[in-house]
């Protein structure tokens, strides 16, 4: 078969804009299916394990109070080290974070 380089290309967007409504319409009806997608991820937060009844149950951990070389972060109220402490206006702390 010849070709003919000195025509000028057709690109697809070329192709659909010279199609008619009706055959768009056919086109759009054959793309769609009847099944549904559905995400993996929510319907597994809906799912309870069998025999598992956690009602009951807290979470326990020792909390500590702040220690001498310690801050409490005035923007973020985080508490740091020493260490990370960007600034210290007059007893206001900043963290290197929210410097």
């Amino acid at each position: 078969m010849a070709t003919d380089y000195d025509a000028p290309r057709r690109s697809e967007a070329d192709e659909l804009a010279e199609d008619s409504l009706e055959e768009l319409k056919a086109r759009r009806n054959e793309t769609q299916s009847g099944v549904v997608d559905v995400d993996e991820d929510a319907s597994a937060e809906n799912f309870e394990l069998p025999g598992a009844d956690l009602s009951g149950e807290e979470l326990t951990f020792k909390v500590l109070p702040k220690q001498a070389d310690e801050f409490t972060c005035s923007k973020c109220f985080l508490v740091h080290h020493r260490s990370r402490l960007a600034e210290d206006n007059n007893g206001v702390y900043v963290c290197r974070d929210c410097a």
